[in-house]
């Protein structure tokens, strides 16, 4: 008969061998000839409970209990699974093979080195005595006293150390009395658990669980503490809560010791139709204001199957000081208004329909009544586009209910129908326009012998034209476009000023509003005008990468006739022309990319807005951002920021944002992060403007990341990756 090779499924009780001319041949024990073949290792295994078994030697003890010791390397491969050893040796009673000396053993997360093993192949379970292992391709790795490998995905660690420090090099440590690790379920328990840093001891805990991978698994993060000059020191103690797969909460207390105990808390939902989170703070007693001080917050969202959406948005906090108090960061605590809204929409590829209900919670003390946005309650938003023959039809439709405590109220309807005939071929395009836009109110709350019901009509026609066109630059991979686009538009005038100013201002003119019908944002107000808006954009283009090189901008309005329709306290403008407006974005070098924004006047106007920002980037960590804002009385600013490594380990970060118009720093913060092999520390001194006043505050923060395990301090690393464009907080 011919030989086959060994294969010793997980079942084989006995196995008889005897010596061949030049090769081992064994027997099962119901006679099936077997065979150790020196290709075993390309056999391939078909069957998940196979077991493959090579061997230099073998040495069978032939009796009642056949025993056999086997020499020369051995080695065991059972699907992904290698485990090798210097010799070993097989016992059919307790169904076991012993490994012994320079025991190995990997699978695609593992690697096992230990001096003795047994091999148990009828459970599936191998236990390794004083084993050293590594996970992964990771510099995780550690010691046990004895580490057992079971069929089921459980790992068990008896007298276990655990580390991603380098062997010479042990700055934290974690040990732990016993660990069990359960792939199949995700969860990871650990028994006497300590922790160490430079031989300290810095976390202690008699029990943990916790998961493995990104499975989530209930329990208590990390600790974050913080100081603040208003507020005191800061102790957060976040608690994790693993509802369901698709709910979970944080509960987290957070101390301030200059105002109290603090609950913060946010709950998480996922369903396959909707999603959101609920979250709310509550201070029951500030211990500066003597009062109680809280903050709710609600985001959902809907997705009908029939092509209907539907959000909700709700904010709310106890007073007008709550952000600067309590918030932590400059922007925030900036907020002037919380939206309250409820929305539903529909899109198809014609017609779109919006509603909602809208209110706000003014947090300005400055903001006076009368100034207070209008609530929607409600509002209703239709629009289509339908192509017939040669043309496009499209409608706009608005009803919409404006509300407020103070002031003029009541409905605005508006109507807007409209025909266009677009005209596109390759490089260039033409779509005239008309429309009608019809407005009526019906208003309350009027002053005496004022219209309740006024209405207006105003025709739109306009023509929108552009071309591209571009070129091969020669000698190069390079492609140039010019891209001009022209956008005439005639609207006549029709007084306005009996209607009311419910949601419509003067926006700032940019590169959108140049090619916008209408001047003004909202429709209280349909400005009349004869204009053209004239503009050129031009690109550079690497043509074997697709990388935009270049972009230039260059656009300017054109009158010709005064403009008579203004929002309430403004004067007719007798202009000629718009601001001209440019935008420039390029890449000067590999590093270094400069953008850049400017508006200005003809004749003495000047100046009106611009932005530059300068970064320079050679290298991940080696970031330097300078930017400068300016607009006409109103602000100008410069803006610092860096990250940049002072030697191999340490590195130096920081931002100055400074203010020309006040003379003084709005924020500041400087910084150090020390990265060795397996941990990384940061340390930021910051001061900045918290209030609306002017009040400054500051804060020290210091951070703590044993990499592969936690991070322990404040989050330093989100403030940094807030002030430092490009900043990376990952510590590799």
């Amino acid at each position: 008969m011919s030989a086959k090779p060994l294969i010793v499924t997980c079942c084989l009780l006995a196995v008889t061998c005897s010596q061949g001319a030049d090769r081992l041949a064994c027997e099962t024990s119901i006679g099936e000839p077997l065979a150790l073949d020196p290709s075993l290792s390309r056999v391939p295994i078909e069957n998940s409970d196979t077991i493959v078994l090579e061997a230099g030697q073998f040495e069978a003890e032939l009796g009642e209990d056949t025993t056999a010791r086997m020499s020369g390397g051995v080695l065991l491969r059972r699907e992904d699974k290698l485990a090798g050893a210097e010799t070993a040796r097989y016992d059919p009673e307790q169904k076991a093979i012993f490994l012994e000396g320079d025991v190995r053993y990997e699978d695609p997360g593992t690697q096992i080195h230990s001096d003795l093993a047994e091999f148990s192949y009828e459970s599936g379970r191998i236990r390794f005595e004083g084993a050293e292992f590594s996970l992964g391709s990771s510099s995780a790795r550690g010691a046990a006293d004895a580490l057992e490998i079971n069929q089921d995905g459980r790992l068990v660690l008896e007298g276990v150390e655990y580390t991603t420090c380098p062997p010479d090099s042990e700055d934290w440590l974690l040990q732990g009395r016993s660990i069990e690790l359960d792939t199949d379920k995700g969860v990871g328990t650990a028994k006497g658990i300590k922790l160490q840093f430079k031989g300290v001891p810095i976390l202690y805990a008699p029990y943990l669980s916790f998961p493995l991978g990104d499975a989530r698994k209930s329990g208590l993060l990390t600790p974050e503490v913080g100081s603040s000059g208003r507020s005191g020191n800061e102790i957060r103690l976040p608690y994790y809560w693993n509802i369901a797969p698709n709910y979970d909460a944080t509960i987290t207390p957070r101390l301030l010791t200059s105002r109290g105990l603090q609950w913060e808390t946010q709950f998480r939902y996922l369903t396959p139709r909707n999603d959101g989170v609920v979250s709310a703070d509550y201070l029951p007693d500030d211990s500066t204001l003597n009062e109680a001080r809280h903050q709710m917050r609600l985001t959902h969202r809907t997705l009908f199957e029939n092509g209907w959406r539907s959000r909700i948005n709700y904010r709310e906090v106890s007073d007008n000081q709550y952000f600067e108090d309590l918030g932590g960061s400059q922007s925030i605590s900036s907020i002037t208004h919380l939206n309250r809204s409820v929305r539903f929409d529909y899109f198809s590829e014609r017609f779109a329909l919006f509603g909602q209900l809208q209110d706000y919670q003014t947090i300005d003390d400055a903001i006076l009544p009368a100034d207070e946005p209008y609530r929607r309650v409600p509002q209703l938003l239709a629009s289509g586009s339908w192509p017939v023959t040669f043309l496009r039809v499209g409608a706009r439709a608005e009803v919409v209910n404006f509300d407020r405590d103070v002031g003029v109220a009541g409905w605005r309807v508006n109507a807007a129908p409209s025909l266009e005939m677009p005209i596109a071929r390759p490089g260039w395009f033409v779509t005239p326009a008309v429309s009608l836009d019809y407005t009526r109110y019906q208003l309350s709350d009027t002053v005496p012998g004022t219209e309740t019901d006024p209405s207006r009509t105003v025709p739109i026609a306009s023509l929108d034209t552009g071309m591209v066109l571009e070129r091969s630059l020669s000698g190069t991979n390079r492609l140039q476009t010019i891209e001009p686009r022209l956008l005439y538009v005639n609207i006549p005038y029709r007084d306005q000023a009996g209607l009311p100013v419910f949601d419509t201002i003067t926006p700032d003119i940019n590169l959108v509003q140049l090619y916008r019908k209408n001047r003004f944002l909202g429709i209280d107000r349909i400005g009349d005008t004869e204009q053209i808006s004239i503009g050129v954009t031009s690109r550079i283009l690497d043509t074997l990468s697709g990388r935009e090189l270049m972009t230039a901008t260059v656009g300017q309005t054109r009158y010709f006739g005064d403009r008579f329709v203004t929002l309430p306290g403004r004067t007719a403008s007798t202009l000629k022309t718009s601001d001209y407006i440019a935008q420039l974005r390029f890449l000067i070098w590999e590093n270094i990319n400069f953008d850049f924004g400017h508006q200005w006047g003809t004749g003495e106007s000047g100046t009106t807005k611009s932005e530059a920002r300068l970064q320079y980037r050679p290298a991940s960590k080696k970031i330097l951002n300078l930017a400068y804002r300016f607009r006409r009385e109103s602000l100008e600013q410069g803006d610092l920021s860096w990250s940049w490594p002072v030697s191999t380990q340490w590195n130096f970060v920081g931002r100055y944002n400074f203010s020309f118009r006040d003379q003084e720093v709005l924020e500041q913060f400087f910084g150090l992060e020390y990265e060795s092999c397996c941990w990384g520390l940061r340390l930021v001194s910051r001061r900045y403007i918290s209030t609306r006043d002017g009040t400054r505050d500051s804060s020290l923060g210091l951070q703590l990341v044993l990499k592969g395990m936690t991070s322990v301090g404040t989050a330093a690393d989100k403030l940094l990756e807030r002030g430092i464009l490009g900043y990376s907080p990952d510590l590799r």
